[in-house]
């Protein structure tokens, strides 16, 4: 019996619950990150901005140069995680085999739940009447045989989209779109693609395994088996979350005093905020830096058990950086990160081991 895997992504996850919790956002265009003249980046963006151009990862900046009618919004980590929380247990009160992908998306196998609801779109419907009742926000849902099918078809018909690939119509579904819709086709491949001559994932389909190779090496016969609509890859519902953290890079460069000592413990409070949102605590938490001439390097310290106190990872990042960063050395980028994850209550141990070097990160 062939699988029923279902791919639900939430729609413009952080601009939604902004919109949702604050009524005069409605039908506006939001925008969700850090302000642009600290070179803050866009980390959701409304469907009303997205007609202008917008999108994620774009700075800031830019997007309010393409919508000068924005609203910018700061990110609120806790709430999303509140929400994320919600939404997950909805998936996993339909199935126990969930993976979550982010805080706003999952793999689902309902293989054997499907036939119980009369099959892959009723009980896509189902799911996306839950998430709406429960937290008056919409989900893209796509059901297919495997993880590919079902990704792409979720991104189909967004937002609040339901698209269900039947078995053994997976290639000719995905033949006439871009390369770009394949997972992990980014920019570099998709212009070493375009440059032989595929732009289709119908081309890669009919290019055969050598070929592929030869221009993307290892990662060619599994992208030409996407691209036939094959994927054998399981719903792993155990996904271990290695790292959570937060940087900033700063509109000019900064020298040690208030300024950056309050950029430090913005940073390290929104790396524990995320922490928290995640149900994580951590033993360890490593302090970033990048100083005016890009050279960048890491300090790390751990303790002897896992901790979610917002204020004790930033008592340990500033810990850090008293150790690290002489009078005078200027600094363009700090980041905090926890890692050494667990999950469970949190201890209340305050001390820290001393910290240990790590390698420079780059040149």
């Amino acid at each position: 019996m062939p699988r029923t895997i279902l791919h639900a992504d939430m729609d413009a996850f952080y601009a939604s619950i902004e919109q949702l919790d604050r009524t005069e956002l409605r039908g506006k265009p939001v925008v969700v990150g850090g302000p642009p003249e600290s070179r803050g980046v866009v980390a959701a963006a409304s469907y009303e901005a997205r007609r202008s151009g917008v999108h994620s990862a774009m700075p800031m900046s830019r997007a309010l140069r393409l919508c000068p009618e924005a609203v910018r919004v700061p990110p609120r980590f806790d709430r999303y995680g509140e929400v994320s929380r919600t939404v997950m247990a909805i998936f996993r009160a339909i199935t126990p085999l969930v993976e979550p992908l982010s805080l706003d998306e999952a793999f689902l196998d309902v293989t054997s739940q499907a036939p119980a609801y009369g099959g892959a779109e009723s009980l896509g419907r189902e799911l996306k009447r839950r998430v709406r009742e429960s937290t008056g926000l919409t989900v893209s849902v796509g059901a297919g045989t495997n993880k590919t099918i079902a990704k792409v078809a979720s991104d189909a018909q967004k937002p609040d989209g339901l698209v269900v690939v039947a078995p053994g119509d997976e290639a000719a579904f995905l033949a006439p779109l871009p390369v770009r819709a394949l997972w992990g086709v980014g920019p570099k491949a998709e212009a070493v693609l375009r440059g032989a001559g595929l732009r289709t994932v119908g081309d890669l389909a009919r290019a055969g395994d050598g070929p592929l190779q030869r221009l993307l090496g290892s990662r060619g016969p599994m992208l030409h088996e996407m691209a036939c609509g094959r994927d054998d890859r399981a719903v792993e519902p155990v996904h271990e979350r290695k790292s959570v953290g937060a940087e900033t890079t700063f509109a000019r460069d900064l020298a040690d005093g208030p300024e950056l000592r309050r950029e430090l413990r913005e940073v390290a409070q929104d790396a524990g905020r995320r922490l928290r949102s995640c149900g994580q605590r951590a033993r360890t938490v490593v302090l970033k830096l990048r100083y005016e001439d890009f050279r960048t390097v890491t300090r790390r310290s751990t303790r002897a058990e896992p901790t979610d106190e917002i204020d004790e990872i930033a008592r340990a990042a500033e810990a850090l950086f008293e150790r690290t960063v002489a009078a005078g050395q200027r600094l363009r980028l700090i980041g905090v990160q926890c890692m050494q994850l667990s999950e469970g209550e949190a201890a209340q141990l305050p001390l820290w081991r001393e910290p240990a070097a790590a390698p420079a990160e780059g040149g």
